[in-house]
């Protein structure tokens, strides 16, 4: 087993690879002047099972064209099987057709991965979890739920709701209520067209007296956040928190994220984002144990299922940033 990072995804595999003891595979990728991308692998990985490491993130459309052009040069280079490692998938928003004349545009990237001769897929809490069925091969969907709450439970919050920005994200809001032992709220949030700054009107539930942590799966402009925080506010919350997977904030929005009433966003390092490393704001934990204890057990052919109930202590105790 070796794995490789691609551009986006260096220093994330290299926290995995210190988990598993590993060292990162040699490899490059280079840009010229004409945009243009050229990968290669600078050492063997004939027979090798190869894991390659890259979120689709900041620069999605470079990055996915990029893991396109590892997957064929593993294939290439006789590579026993190739699994790519997407912590943050950028276009599973892409999951439907909404609206007419518009691109699936999640399943036209399943389409492209398996053409370029993907044999397994690790991802982590896709925006829309039914994109695992645009795959016919393998697929582990990884859940941060369980590394969040634990570092929820450790900062010691008493007298606290969980707090969801929409009906979508109810039933993963109630996971992490059902994991920390409390009740659930759910915002009524209203979208107009693809606008990243949906309006939230009204809340289903009682906040008044309680401290709040908002949970979702990711944030781009953190427009939903701040509103919401606002909204809870004047709803009589005390202390407001942010808990999600992954963390796309401009350094704009990490802005208007210190100015708002949140006290502390919580996230993971799915994304490689210099921009939110500035402020006391935004906390980031390393989801890569959780990703080196996922590789290790397929690679181990054990089974990966009890990630998403419970973690090993070796996971919650390495420190990987």
């Amino acid at each position: 087993m070796k794995i490789f990072a691609g551009s986006s995804g260096k220093q994330f595999a290299e926290r995995i690879c210190s988990y598993l003891h590993m060292s990162l595979g040699s490899s490059e990728a280079i840009t010229f002047s004409d945009g243009n991308t050229f990968v290669r692998i600078k050492e063997n990985v004939r027979g090798t099972d190869v894991y390659l490491v890259q979120p689709i993130g900041l620069s999605p459309n470079n990055e996915f064209v990029e893991i396109l052009f590892w997957i064929d040069a593993f294939k290439r280079a006789s590579a026993n099987s190739v699994t790519v490692v997407i912590p943050y998938f950028g276009y599973a928003k892409g999951d439907k057709k909404d609206e007419p004349r518009v691109s699936i545009r999640a399943r036209v990237c399943a389409d492209a991965i398996e053409t370029a001769g993907v044999d397994r897929i690790i991802m982590m809490d896709l925006h829309a979890p039914q994109i695992q069925g645009f795959f016919k091969k393998p697929v582990d969907h990884l859940i941060a739920l369980p590394l969040l709450s634990e570092y929820i439970k450790a900062q010691g919050i008493e007298n606290f709701v969980i707090v969801s920005p929409d009906a979508g994200f109810a039933k993963q809001a109630r996971k992490f209520s059902s994991y920390l032992g409390v009740s659930t709220v759910i915002g009524d949030k209203r979208r107009t067209g693809h606008d990243e700054n949906p309006e939230t009107l009204e809340l289903i539930g009682e906040v008044n007296g309680k401290n709040a942590i908002i949970v979702d799966d990711f944030s781009t402009s953190g427009g939903t956040l701040i509103d919401l925080s606002h909204l809870l506010k004047r709803k009589g919350a005390l202390s407001i928190f942010a808990c999600l997977s992954h963390l796309l904030l401009s350094p704009q929005a990490v802005e208007r994220i210190e100015a708002s009433p949140i006290e502390y966003v919580i996230s993971t390092d799915s994304v490689e984002n210099h921009a939110v490393n500035h402020t006391a704001k935004i906390r980031i934990i390393s989801a890569a144990p959780l990703f080196g204890e996922a590789i290790r057990r397929i690679y181990m052919h054990q089974s990966v299922s009890g990630l998403f109930e419970g973690l090993p202590p070796e996971v919650l105790e390495f420190d990987g940033l």
